[in-house]
C-alpha cells in the first residue's frame, strides 16, 4: 500500500440478476466446482479481508430468488441484501448498507479475481476520481449500423469489475440517474468526474455464454485438488450403556463403551475426514483423559470436524461408511441414520455425497459373538483454489 492512510473499503458483491442470457438457473447458484458461482468471489473478499485491504462483503441477491446458502468458514464481516429489479437498484441497496468510505462494486459472474487486481484499484481510487480495471481488445472491431466502419483497436478497452468509487459520491450519482446503465463507471463519467484505469486480467472474465461456462469449469477443474482419507474405530459391547448411531438412539440390552457417548460411526467418519485433510484424528482433537469430552455427543464433535476442514477451504466431496455389527437389528433404521448424518454434513458441504451401510458380523469373530462393533469409513474433500 501507499503512504497515504488507508480508508475504509466494502466489497459489495452484485449477485441479484437472472443470468437470462446463459439460460436456465441463475448462474451465480450453479455449481463452480465445490462451490456456487458467487462464492469464487466472496472468497477473494475474504482473501482481502486477511490483508487488511477490505472491512465487509455485501452480498447482493435476487428478492424471492433461490435460498442463499450461508458462507462457511468464512471471516470477513457479511451482509446479505436484497436486490431491486434493475442493477442500479440493487447496487443501491448495497451502498445504503456499506459501512465504508469506499466501495469496489463486483460482478458474481466473474470468478476467478485475484487479490492484485483490487489492491491496485484501491491504489488508484480516491474522493476525485473512480478506479476500474480495462483490457486493450486483441480484435479487430467493426461498427455495423447503415454501413461498416472500422474502429481504432488500440482506443477500445473492455470494462472489468471491480470498480472503485468513493461510497457517498456514488450513491449520490445513482440517486440523480434511477434509469441506471450497464455499470457504475458509465454514470460516475456522465456525471463529469474522473475515472482511473488500471490494468484488468483475461482471467477476469464474464460467465455469460455457454462456452464461458465450459471455461470457467476448466479453469476451476485446473486448480482442483482432492484428498482421500480412512477412518475405522470399534467399540466394546456391554450392558448399561445407551447405543447411539448416528445420532439415533436405539433400544437395546447392550451399549457402546467408550469415553464419550461412542458412536462408533460419527468416529470413524469424523477419522477419515481427519485423515484426508491432515489434520490427526479424534484421539488428539477430543482426548479421552480430558473430562471435557466425557459423554460427548459425538454428532457434535463430527460436526466441529466438519468446520475445522471448511476452515481450510475443504469441502467433503463424499463420505462412504460401513457398520458391521451382529446386534441390534439395524438394517430398518439405516435410512433414518444416513438422514440424521447428511443433514449435518450438508449443513457444511451443500454438495457432499453421503453412503452408510450395514453388515452382519455373521456369527464370525468378535463382532459376530456380539463383543463389539466395528466401522470403516472412506471420505473423499477437495478443495479449488484459484487457478
Amino acid at each position: 500500500m501507499s503512504g497515504r492512510a488507508r480508508h475504509s473499503w466494502s466489497f459489495i458483491l452484485a449477485a441479484a440478476g437472472s443470468g437470462s442470457r446463459i439460460g436456465g438457473s441463475p448462474k451465480q447458484f450453479r455449481r463452480l466446482g465445490s462451490e456456487p458461482l458467487w462464492k469464487w468471489s466472496a472468497r477473494t473478499a475474504e482473501k482481502l479481508f486477511e490483508l487488511g485491504l477490505c472491512d465487509e462483503l455485501i452480498a447482493i441477491f435476487p428478492d424471492g430468488g433461490e435460498s442463499v446458502e450461508t458462507v462457511s468458514g468464512f471471516t470477513v464481516p457479511t451482509k446479505y441484501i436484497k436486490g431491486g429489479n434493475t442493477r442500479t437498484e440493487s447496487v443501491r441497496n448495497g451502498l445504503l448498507s456499506a459501512a465504508s468510505e469506499y466501495v469496489m462494486i463486483h460482478d458474481a459472474a466473474r470468478p476467478f479475481l485475484s487479490a492484485e487486481i483490487c489492491e491496485t484499484l484501491i491504489e488508484a481510487a480516491s474522493d476525485d476520481a473512480g478506479a476500474i480495471p480495462v483490457l486493450q481488445s486483441a480484435d479487430s472491431l467493426k461498427m455495423i449500423d447503415d454501413s461498416i466502419k472500422a474502429l481504432p483497436r488500440n482506443k477500445i478497452f473492455r470494462t472489468q469489475t471491480p470498480q472503485a468509487f468513493k461510497r457517498t459520491t456514488l450513491l449520490e450519482i445513482l440517486d440523480s440517474h434511477p434509469e441506471g446503465a450497464t455499470d457504475e463507471a458509465t454514470l460516475w463519467l456522465d456525471s463529469g468526474r474522473k475515472i482511473v484505469c488500471v490494468p484488468g486480467s483475461e482471467r477476469n472474465f464474464k460467465v455469460t455464454t455457454d462456452f464461458d461456462w465450459v471455461m470457467a469449469k476448466s479453469l476451476a477443474e485446473a486448480g482442483k485438488t482432492v484428498k482421500i482419507g480412512m477412518g475405522y474405530d470399534v467399540h466394546e459391547l456391554v450392558p448399561g450403556r445407551n447405543l447411539i448411531l448416528g445420532g439415533i438412539e436405539f433400544q437395546s440390552e447392550l451399549g457402546l463403551l467408550g469415553h464419550s457417548d461412542a458412536d462408533i460411526i460419527c468416529h470413524a467418519a469424523a477419522d477419515a475426514l481427519l485423515g484426508a485433510s491432515g489434520e490427526g484424528d479424534i484421539g488428539t482433537l477430543f482426548p479421552a483423559s480430558d473430562e471435557r469430552w466425557r459423554g460427548a455427543d459425538s454428532m457434535s464433535l463430527l460436526k466441529s470436524v466438519l468446520s475445522l476442514i471448511a476452515e481450510k477451504k475443504w469441502s467433503v466431496g463424499n463420505i462412504d461408511v460401513t457398520l458391521v455389527a451382529q446386534i441390534p437389528e439395524i438394517g430398518d433404521k439405516i435410512v433414518k441414520i444416513t438422514d440424521n448424518l447428511r443433514k449435518l454434513l450438508v449443513s457444511v458441504s451443500p454438495y457432499a455425497e453421503l453412503s452408510v451401510k450395514v453388515k452382519s458380523g455373521e456369527h464370525v469373530g468378535s463382532v459376530g459373538r456380539a463383543e463389539c462393533m466395528e466401522c470403516f469409513a472412506a471420505a473423499l474433500i477437495e478443495r479449488y483454489d484459484m487457478p
